[in-house]
């Protein structure tokens, strides 16, 4: 199974957005499959369901930072570099889907009520959801 389809079947077992990218490619990384889902578990729906940035999308930051970041404070060329690819995969996430909120990919604000309603009636999570999952594992492979 490829990477793409292995974030897409862990998004439709019930892992969050952020959890099946980063989860996916954490490992490459040496980031363990435990932490991969502890530290990406609040940023699902939007950031904790707030319908902001879409969590495949941050996910796939997460992994861009695991390739590119440095842990060195005073390393400006690696957060540059790590800066720049976020802002590219962001761009094409854009070009192919209008946004990377997850309010406006949607249609609908998750983070009330009536939106998750709206949400869950649609089959929106099934239907554009897992394509978001798709786009943003699709992009990684692109870029790393």
């Amino acid at each position: 199974m490829s990477r793409v389809e292995n974030a897409v079947s862990q998004f439709q077992k019930g892992y969050s957005c952020a959890q099946s990218i980063i989860s996916t490619y954490g490992k490459e990384f040496g980031l363990d499959p435990k932490t991969a889902l502890r530290v990406s578990g609040a940023f699902g729906g939007g950031m904790a369901r707030m319908a902001e940035t879409c969590g495949a999308v941050v996910g796939a930051f997460m992994v861009i930072g695991l390739m590119h970041a440095s842990t060195n404070a005073e390393d400006e060329d690696a957060k540059d570099k790590t800066y720049d690819i976020v802002r590219e995969l962001a761009d094409k996430f854009t070009t192919l889907n209008g946004s990377i909120n997850c309010r406006e990919l949607l249609g609908c604000d998750i983070g009330t009520e009536e939106g998750m309603k709206t949400a869950v009636d649609n089959d929106l999570f099934d239907i554009k959801c897992t394509k978001f999952v798709r786009d943003a594992a699709t992009l990684l492979e692109e870029m790393l």
